[in-house]
């Protein structure tokens, strides 16, 4: 591995990716795109299938992955405060590894948000078809219909501005946060006074009497592990925001702080919640398990209202990656690992180039609906968590790389720091690299996921290839710093 880039080459490369950018997210847009960002289709929408497939013991699954993604937040809250940047985990690989790990991490991570938006695509489409039984006029939609309109509202919100994004992204977020408190409080009456649901008395004898935690047994619970990983994407974004946000270096350890603690309330206490109220076979794959819930309690519309609120937050999520990967294509274009048309910005400050390209192959997406519509969201959800697994994996690798230059007294490392390490970044690859493994064993969809790395690979290696001569010009207009950054 080359040495990393110098200190004139790394200023240069930020103030590239900052420039243009305006800084207007405010600290409570911060914070509840923080919290709300991470919870989206993974939970609202996923956790019914998987809990159908692997029962109660999705609990110690969502808790598992908790901890990890808890572990990846506060390596990637050390390198905000060492250098914050739009350019987030693909800048700061940039920094310490090169021009090719940043080509690397940057395109896989794009393929996670272009498959993540596919996956809220298709659970728009889902959760519309959910209204057909109310409003017959939609009944001779297609679903790949409901996708397409889904995709054209959010890109034109996306495109206005960052202020725009961060305001609605805010009401998304509250919506999203707001629904799963009422579901909590709701959901806590129920078992703490023993109110039947459909009949059946709720509380810890749902579980017992029905297989205990592993009524499939061990290994279904821990294949759907992807999808439980892909529930907790999004807690990176944080990152992205550092750039165009005022004061990130007081405002950012706050938000992870506080994201953290409140994410595993939200997923772990939402699934304890749900095993409690109804079996889970009373769950299914292609429904939210709050509608699910809402609807067998007697109250007329309840499940209306909630497949109203995790239609706004699908649509938060689809929001949040249209944002998030316009950022990184951008910063991968200054650097010549993306063509030179994705740098561009509108007036309003929006890299609506990066934006354009993931909103056509969301396209795509939207073909698979028409297509695969019973299989389309899982195939997108385990693309999507191969992209999540490698940019986890990169955050760990940067700050593993901090500390040891920290060690030998290159660097300092900020007082917000990844605790315990090198050891807990260590642990958190070998649980990425498990996952990878157990995706394999998730026959087909998941299986068939870990083989297109067969395809994945070449491509980007044929990519680098193509691009490292305009990589390598763009690094020699920075004089002799850029000449010191690692190109082959």
């Amino acid at each position: 591995m080359s040495a990393p880039i110098t200190a004139k080459a790394e200023h240069s490369l930020e103030a590239a990716e900052n420039q243009g950018y305006q800084k207007v997210l405010k600290p409570r847009q911060i914070q509840m795109i923080a919290i709300g960002g991470a919870i989206g289709t993974g939970l609202f929408l996923g956790a019914g299938g998987r809990l159908a497939t692997a029962g109660p013991a999705l609990i110690f699954v969502y808790a598992l992955c908790g901890f990890f993604a808890f572990l990846v937040l506060r390596a990637l809250g050390e390198l905000i405060m060492h250098r914050p940047t739009s350019g987030s985990f693909v800048s700061y690989a940039r920094e310490f590894y090169g021009e090719k790990m940043a080509f690397a991490v940057g395109w896989m991570y794009w393929l996670n948000w272009a498959m993540t938006a596919v996956a809220d695509v298709t659970a728009v489409a889902l959760y519309m078809n959910f209204f057909k039984q109310y409003v017959p006029v939609l009944v001779g939609i297609d679903q790949w219909v409901f996708a397409l309109v889904a995709l054209v509202l959010v890109l034109a919100m996306n495109l206005l501005s960052v202020k725009v994004f961060g305001e609605l992204e805010f009401w998304f977020s509250l919506i999203k946060v707001l629904a799963l408190v009422t579901f909590l409080v709701v959901g806590v009456y129920f078992v703490a006074f023993g109110t039947p649901v459909e009949g059946h008395v709720v509380g810890f004898s749902l579980i017992t009497d029905n297989g205990g935690f592993f009524p499939n047994g061990i290994l279904p619970a821990f294949v759907i592990i992807q999808g439980v990983v892909f529930a907790y994407a999004s807690i990176e974004l944080i990152g992205t925001t550092a750039g165009e946000t005022e004061d990130p270096r007081k405002i950012m350890p706050s938000a992870i702080r506080t994201v953290v603690v409140r994410l595993l309330v939200f997923y772990v206490g939402s699934v304890v919640l749900l095993s409690l109220l109804l079996p889970y076979s009373a769950y299914k794959s292609g429904e939210s398990p709050f509608v699910t819930f809402f609807g067998s309690i007697g109250v007329e519309g309840a499940d209306v209202v909630m497949n109203l609120v995790v239609l706004t937050a699908v649509l938060s999520s689809l929001n949040a990656g249209l944002y998030s990967t316009g950022r990184i294509l951008h910063s991968m274009a200054l650097s010549g690992s993306a063509p030179a048309a994705l740098a561009k910005m509108n007036k309003a400050g929006v890299p609506y180039g990066g934006i354009a390209v993931t909103a056509a192959v969301t396209a795509l997406g939207v073909g698979l609906n028409a297509v695969l519509p019973s299989m389309a969201f899982e195939i997108a959800l385990n693309l999507a968590a191969l992209g999540i697994v490698s940019a986890w994996a990169v955050i760990i690798l940067c700050q593993l790389k901090l500390w040891q230059k920290a060690r030998r007294g290159e660097m300092k490392r900020p007082e917000f720091r990844m605790f315990g390490a090198p050891y807990t970044g260590l642990l958190t690859l070998a649980f990425l690299f498990g996952i990878i493994v157990l995706m394999a064993f998730d026959y087909p969809i998941g299986s068939w996921t870990v083989a297109s790395l067969i395809v994945i690979v070449p491509t980007l290696v044929i990519g680098w290839f193509l691009a490292r001569e305009r990589i390598a010009a763009i690094a020699a207009t920075q004089g002799s710093a850029g000449a010191d950054r690692p190109i082959l």
